[in-house]
């Protein structure tokens, strides 16, 4: 069976997590196997980076630098293994996310895009929650978090600009998600089934 990999993206307080784990049970359920990971990883340049989160943000070129390397990890260890054994993959967070907050600091998206194409694979399917800046921020109080260094609202604002700006490719879907979790849940399946890439459930 051939791989499947699924990208999640948005700014912070969208919900990508959830609805990663939503998907995943949902392959499963398919009679799938499914990997679900994140970006940052848990390795050691995602660690420097989560850390930096709270502690103050790296410079510019050494943030870009930590997200390369940790990314360039995460597809030679995990994602190409699990694609190339046929998994579902599905990623909270990618090169994307490199090119939105890393492009609010000063660098050009499309020059990160192709330092990162130069290894990683591209997603067959891009799934981008997109929420308006104040709603977000105030899921992430909610969630009694308060905002990090890549939370600031400018800079959210500017990276869901980036974000949105994604929608001509074929393989990027914008699903608005300021509404209740299952109908989120139900728009990105909808979204799968439409592309061919999930099996509707019987009688659908």
């Amino acid at each position: 069976m051939q791989g499947l990999f699924i990208v999640i993206e948005g700014i912070d307080g969208t919900g990508k997590s959830t609805q990663a784990r939503r998907l995943a049970a949902w392959y499963q359920a398919q009679g799938r196997e499914v990997v679900v990971s994140r970006e940052p990883t848990d390795g050691p340049w995602g660690t420097k980076l989560r850390e930096s989160a709270a502690s103050g943000r790296l410079s510019p070129a050494d943030e870009l630098e930590y997200f390369l390397k940790d990314r360039r990890q995460h597809v030679g260890e995990l994602i190409r293994p699990a694609l190339a054994a046929g998994k579902v993959v599905i990623l909270d967070r990618y090169y994307f996310s490199s090119m939105a907050y890393q492009g609010c600091r000063g660098f050009d998206p499309t020059e990160i895009r192709r330092l990162n194409e130069a290894f990683a694979p591209r997603p067959d399917v891009l799934l981008i929650l997109d929420l308006e800046v104040d709603r977000a921020l105030e899921r992430i109080g909610s969630r009694g978090d308060s905002a990090n260094e890549f939370e600031r609202r400018d800079s959210l604002q500017q990276c869901r600009e980036i974000f949105l700006s994604l929608t001509p490719e074929p393989f990027a879907h914008i699903i608005p998600c300021d509404c209740p979790l299952d109908e989120v849940t139900a728009r990105l399946q909808q979204v799968l089934i439409r592309v061919g890439q999930a099996t509707a459930p019987p009688g659908a």
